[in-house]
């Protein structure tokens, strides 16, 4: 996934088509005196309507797309004819991705599913014609609804990726290794800090043919919440995730504190984070003896599961497979 491909933020003025004005029309026929009233109804106003689809990983498809907007409906006519509806437009979307009104912030609807459909804006309703008004002391209504204006909004799209495990730790942490290892993913891996510019997805395979998604995203430093590095910006792509990996690496000056830094950050983000399941795993421990791992456990947080992992000699991972399965289906 290339970091100029990865588009999780657009901005789009969208609006719903108008309904079609109903008619005014009486029946003229041959050998049919005082006809009345059969002006039909107008059509509605084309929808603007959001689609699921796995098959996109980004928003960028919708990067360049700045208006959208939906046919009008067409008017009635004599003979009770109905005007044709506007043809409705379909945005398609990859699956966590939310649309919002930019001057009110409110979330307008949410897709999830594959194939999910939500109306995001509404067409106007087609008007009525006149012969919906002839009443027993009204035969000859001279009047007929006009059409309902469609709705006109400036949305912002914005990706959350779905998925079941988001890593979260400093830069250089191993996330990025990690993913590489236990999923076919293929993020880019380096020595120096901030290698992960955009987030990645892997589909990590369990026993029986099973498997669950995991998320990486750049890493956090301290200070995030105030604007420093880049995890910030890509931490609500975990507000969605069913567990919180964090990964500290074993030659970390005080894992425990690197922790709660972390752990900090999240809260200061949304503290709704910290309601999640949590594995503090310690990345690159194929540099310790058991000797030094007795002795870092010592020092280790209590109100979390920890274990030792590598993911360059592969120790411990399946352990954190099992561990990760067991909580997604608490």
């Amino acid at each position: 996934m290339a970091s100029s491909n990865f588009i999780d933020h657009v901005r789009i003025y969208c609006r719903s088509g108008n309904g079609g004005p109903g008619a005014v029309s009486f029946r003229r026929e041959k050998h049919v005196p005082k006809g009345g009233p059969d002006g039909g109804n107008g059509g509605r106003g084309g929808n603007i309507i959001l689609r699921g689809n796995t098959q996109l990983w980004t928003l960028l498809h919708l990067r360049y797309r700045k208006h959208v907007t939906a046919d009008n409906g067409e008017g009635g006519s004599g003979q009770r004819s109905s005007g044709a509806d506007g043809k409705d437009i379909y945005l398609d979307v990859p699956l966590g991705t939310i649309a919002r009104s930019e001057e009110t912030g409110e979330v307008l609807v949410e897709v999830t599913e594959e194939g999910q459909e939500i109306v995001l804006l509404a067409g106007g309703r087609g008007g009525l014609g006149n012969e919906n008004f002839k009443t027993s002391t009204k035969q000859t209504p001279r009047y007929a609804q006009p059409g309902e204006e469609g709705i006109e909004q400036l949305c912002i799209l914005e990706l959350k990726l779905l998925a079941d495990v988001g890593l979260v730790g400093f830069p250089n942490a191993g996330k990025s290794t990690l993913l590489s290892v236990v999923s076919a993913a293929k993020p880019e891996i380096a020595d120096y800090p901030f290698t992960t510019l955009v987030p990645n997805l892997g589909v990590v395979a369990y026993r029986d043919h099973k498997s669950f998604v995991m998320a990486d995203i750049p890493g956090i430093i301290e200070g995030a919440s105030e604007g420093k590095g880049l995890g910030l910006r890509f931490l609500r792509h975990i507000e969605r995730n069913s567990i919180l990996l964090f990964l500290v690496p074993a030659d970390a000056d005080d894992i425990k504190k690197e922790y709660e830094i972390l752990l900090a950050e999240l809260k200061k983000f949304n503290p709704e984070l910290l309601d999640k399941n949590r594995i503090l795993a310690i990345s690159k421990s194929d540099m310790l003896d058991e000797e030094l791992i007795e002795e870092i456990k010592q020092d280790l947080p209590t109100d979390i599961d920890t274990l030792f992992i590598s993911s360059v000699i592969q120790s411990g991972l399946q352990e954190l497979k099992d561990k990760i399965w067991v909580l997604i289906n608490s």
